[in-house]
């Protein structure tokens, strides 16, 4: 009968392995890279800022003249500050969702 664990302690440093693996090598590719990623890392943030910061601010202003022009009720600044805070969010999440698909199959391309 075959020892369970065994199968297991051979289970733990295949998986151990692939770990390591991985690891060393996304720091060749870091390595190969360069300190570039850091100011790329940096560029995100602001592209991600500004992604959200600009169609809220759009929001804000045209509601701002629309309640000028219109008195109402409502506030049409803030509802359009919503509106562009959450078109902004949809966005940056686009932005970020195809340069993470790029980051992955440049990963994939490099295991190969």
């Amino acid at each position: 009968m075959p020892d369970k664990n065994n199968k297991r302690d051979s289970s733990r440093d295949s998986h151990f392995r692939k770990q390591i693996s991985s690891k060393e090598k996304s720091r060749l590719r870091a390595r190969k890279r360069g300190p570039g990623d850091i100011w790329f890392g940096v560029g995100t943030f602001g592209v991600v800022g500004w992604a959200v910061a600009v169609p809220t601010v759009i929001g804000v202003f045209l509601g701002a003249w629309i309640d000028i022009k219109n008195q109402g009720q409502y506030s049409w600044a803030l509802m359009l500050m919503g509106i562009g805070m959450a078109l902004g969010c949809l966005n940056a999440w686009f932005w970020i969702s195809r340069q993470n698909k790029s980051i992955n199959k440049e990963r994939d391309e490099d295991d190969s």
